[in-house]
């Protein structure tokens, strides 16, 4: 068996990372990107949102599956085939003629990025170890954090320059590169004897699925009773309780049968089939380590969610400028990477988790103390850059922590849960912190058009237009000397509600601080070189 160089494993580091930054790239591209695509296709506005949330869904659905599948078959082979896949959908996403088509092609994208994360948790856990293995998830954290804040400057200049159509076309020669990397440089992974639960399999997409759909679209169609027509394939459910309240529901219901399953075919000692090893929890740093990426998850990329729209529509900023805003996040990520290489000798992979969210909690509630409807460029550049940091340092080596004392045949279902995990986290991030700000947004506007003297009629409708556009009847309302004071109202209500948002995702940052506390100090494996025990072409046992 072929062991790596210490160079082909770098490189193939390199390969991995850029794989990530794809999916999550791909995550928060779009949104820059909706509104040419719906002038280009001409998209009515629900086929716009599905365009946005289908990947998202179907992303967050496959991961426990994926992960499971990363043990059967090889890490490397199923993140691959995830390239593959990725690049072959994003060719149909933008050569599609119709919105209907790139619906279907965004579904399909999030099928392939769900094989690659987990995998890539897979074969970082499995090429290195000790020192490394820390420089090797700072990287792969700083990537992420780096990807998400990259995507809107990416969306908005491609948009403005070239085409919507290459947001999705670049994927294609970077998938290539990608598979060649991981080929050449990431040695086959070890696998593990066992078949897939095909009853459990379905029944954590349907959960998982639905709960990302019923979190994802909760303020589109509301959380009760239907505010907001569900149209989809050419069906619409328009009254009564809302889809979303239905869908979280079911989800609950599926994934309690899911537990039940899992727990059943562990207790007849048919491992082989178990999806989700539910043993995997009585390993207290796996266990705490994922109630603290769940937490953290809900303060940590929410409020990336909304400052688009408040530094768009509140300070001004073009789409471009707005993506531009946010590079501080991405080079605070990177500061960070490189930090941590010198720091891996003196500092603990877990005490960088606490030092990353003490550095996300400052950076949080400085969104909040300093949001202003005149907020300068460098005054949100600077706490930006601050969050940025912190998240480099947090994102990558939690991730490290959870997974360290997970035994080398449970990978793939462990990074497929602790994939979920975050998935999940971010999901109720996006929705609560969207929530508070939409609401405070309305409240806040109401209020203040009232107290000016409108009537109610009036401030209700005004309000709604602000609201339901997300912000972008702002400049409308300005351009109006009639409506001037309603847009200054409207600049100020939003801008409560960026501080809101600040302050509740410090919050939660906080609360995840004080869970990493029950995080063992379990020291990292301080093996030289990790040595697969068998490969995809070796035979597996049991």
């Amino acid at each position: 068996m072929r062991h790596p160089s210490s160079t082909s494993r770098w490189l193939g580091l390199i390969a991995i990372a850029l794989g990530v930054s794809l999916i999550v790239v791909d995550t928060t591209i779009v949104n820059v990107i909706v509104p040419s695509l719906v002038e280009d296709l001409d998209a009515t506005s629900a086929q716009a949102q599905w365009i946005q949330e289908s990947y998202a869904i179907v992303f967050a659905a496959l991961l426990l599956l994926t992960g499971r599948l990363a043990d059967i078959f090889g890490a490397r082979r199923i993140f691959i085939a995830g390239a593959v896949v990725f690049g072959a959908t994003s060719v149909l996403a933008g050569l599609a003629p119709s919105s209907g088509l790139l619906i279907l092609a965004r579904f399909l994208q999030g099928a392939g990025a769900a094989m690659l994360l987990p995998t890539s948790l897979s074969l970082l856990k499995a090429t290195f170890t000790g020192k490394a293995r820390e420089q090797a998830f700072a990287v792969w954290g700083s990537t992420i954090g780096a990807a998400a804040a990259l995507g809107p400057v990416l969306g908005g200049w491609l948009a403005e320059h070239v085409s919507w159509r290459w947001a999705f076309g670049i994927n294609v020669p970077l998938s290539g590169l990608v598979v060649a990397g991981v080929l050449l440089c990431i040695t086959p992974s070890p696998r593990t004897r066992g078949r897939i639960d095909v009853p459990g399999g379905l029944l954590s997409v349907i959960s998982l699925g639905l709960l990302a759909f019923g979190l994802v679209e909760g303020r589109a169609y509301g959380w009760v009773t239907s505010v907001h027509p569900l149209e989809l394939f050419g069906f619409t459910w328009d009254s009564g309780p809302s889809p979303v309240l239905v869908a979280l529901m079911l989800s609950a219901l599926a994934m309690a049968a899911f537990i039940r399953r899992q727990l059943s075919l562990s207790r007849s000692g048919d491992t082989s089939r178990v999806l989700m090893d539910v043993s995997l929890f009585s390993i207290s740093s796996f266990r705490s380590g994922n109630i603290a990426t769940l937490i953290i998850g809900i303060g940590e990329f929410g409020i990336v969610a909304v400052l688009p729209l408040w530094l768009q529509f509140t300070l001004g900023y073009s789409a471009l400028q707005a993506g531009l805003a946010l590079v501080p996040v991405a080079l605070g990520s990177f500061v960070a990477s490189g930090a941590s290489f010198g720091m891996a000798a003196k500092v603990s992979p877990l005490n960088m988790v606490r030092l990353g969210l003490a550095l996300e909690v400052v950076g949080l509630a400085g969104i909040g103390l300093t949001a202003s409807p005149d907020s300068s460029w460098w005054s949100v550049s600077l706490v930006l850059f601050l969050y940025g940091i912190g998240v480099g340092f947090a994102t990558a080596q939690v991730t490290n922590v959870v997974l360290n004392d997970i035994p080398e045949h449970s990978s793939g279902q462990a990074s497929g849960v602790q994939s979920a995990v975050r998935q999940l986290g971010s999901a109720l991030g996006i929705a609560a912190l969207t929530t508070a700000f939409f609401t405070t947004l309305s409240t806040k506007l109401h209020d203040r058009l009232t107290d000016a003297g409108l009537s109610t009629a009036q401030s209700d409708k005004l309000t709604s237009a602000v609201a339901d556009s997300a912000g972008a009847a702002i400049s409308p309302l300005a351009a109006h000397p009639q409506t001037a004071s309603v847009a200054e109202a409207a600049r100020s209500a939003m801008t409560d509600g960026v501080v809101l948002g600040g302050y509740i995702a410090a919050g939660f940052v906080a609360l995840g601080l004080l869970a990493s506390f029950l995080i063992p100090s379990t020291p990292v494996k301080s093996t030289a070189d990790a040595h697969p025990s068998r490969t995809e072409a070796e035979p597996a046992h049991p």
